[in-house]
């Protein structure tokens, strides 16, 4: 049976830089693939993803498989591929990094061709407290109160913060509210944030260091890795959808068979029994049915009720949060 070796890397670009690996290992004809993916992908990649693609392809090739992962916050990672990192593939928390890296011509192929339009797997922005809920916090709403410190991923680097605060403003617009109704939400929620990081997962590591009452953050944070809190799903929420790019500049022509035959297993059924086995919700609504964790969202939305991720991070990003939101905040 042919070796298998997965090789992950947190220091992304300049790990990958050094390894000598890009395609076809010179070496006793071993292949090799390179993927960079958002910080909470790291485990179902490295654990799951991985080993369950690369024993198929070897199965099938009799070729020994390397896969190289590096995992950091969505933004790092699209500035580290912009930069000239390695990866073959990237999976991204949101589009707007995918269509950075389509501008400035590193990703050519239309994700949107690929089954879902690209997405392969979702999770919905939830809050933890602490255990018991000792703020009595039931939904974004709640998070406006006084006295309550809030740990949030920061929206200039994380992908997820950038999810959040789509959730904070959509889950009063989408369910009747106005759009002035939105904004104060959001200003009252943001003035009670005090601690920040550049990711989900750093932001997470925070709190359980104690920092703040309530987390804000992907359900599958809670699901993948128990957290010491009290989950709260919020009445209406956002399922933040997940794209895979072909980062074309760095895919060689002998490689792009093992590059695709990578992509077309992340819509399988197997490997989206991976990705609900470790907490995200597969495209496939059908076998979301075997992770009895998954929790109930009364009226839950996604980014094209917003308008799509163009338009809601010109309206709500741009205009709301950062020209109307941060300045009160600082005053």
């Amino acid at each position: 049976m042919a070796r298998l070796r997965i090789l992950v890397l947190l220091a992304a670009t300049a790990a990958l830089a050094t390894s000598g690996c890009g395609g076809t290992g010179a070496a006793g004809g071993s292949r090799t693939l390179t993927v960079y993916g958002f910080s909470i992908l790291g485990e179902v990649m490295t654990k799951g993803i991985f080993p369950a693609f690369a024993e198929s392809w070897q199965r099938e090739r009799r070729e020994r498989l390397e896969i190289l992962g590096a995992f950091a916050s969505s933004g790092t990672v699209t500035n580290q591929i912009l930069f000239g990192a390695p990866a073959q593939v990237a999976i991204l928390s949101l589009e707007l990094d995918a269509l950075k890296l389509r501008k400035a011509r590193v990703a050519r192929t239309d994700w949107h061709t690929f089954p879902h339009r690209g997405v392969v797997n979702r999770t919905p922005f939830i809050v933890i407290t602490r255990p018991g809920n000792p703020k009595q916090i039931r939904g974004f709403h709640d998070l406006t109160r006084p006295r309550i410190a809030i740990a949030h991923p920061d929206p200039l680097t994380s992908g997820g913060a950038l999810w959040a605060l789509l959730a904070e403003y959509g889950s009063v617009t989408l369910t009747g509210g106005t759009p002035a109704e939105a904004r104060a939400q959001l200003l009252g929620i943001w003035r009670n944030v005090r601690y920040q990081a550049s990711s989900a997962r750093a932001v997470r590591t925070q709190f359980e260091a104690g920092f703040g009452d309530a987390l804000i953050t992907y359900e599958q944070e809670t699901l993948s890795k128990p957290i010491k809190g009290t989950v709260v799903i919020p009445p209406s929420t956002i399922l933040s959808e997940h794209v895979a790019v072909l980062v074309d500049r760095n895919v060689r022509p002998q490689d792009r068979e093992l590059v695709n035959a990578f992509l077309r297993f992340l819509w399988t059924p197997d490997a989206q029994r991976i990705f609900v086995k470790f907490g995200f919700r597969s495209v496939d609504e059908r076998l979301n049915a075997e992770n009895p964790d998954f929790g109930s969202i009364a009226r839950p939305f996604t980014v094209a009720d917003l308008g799509g991720w163009p338009a809601a991070y010109a309206t709500i990003v741009e205009g709301v949060w950062k020209g109307q939101v941060l300045p009160e905040v600082r005053k």
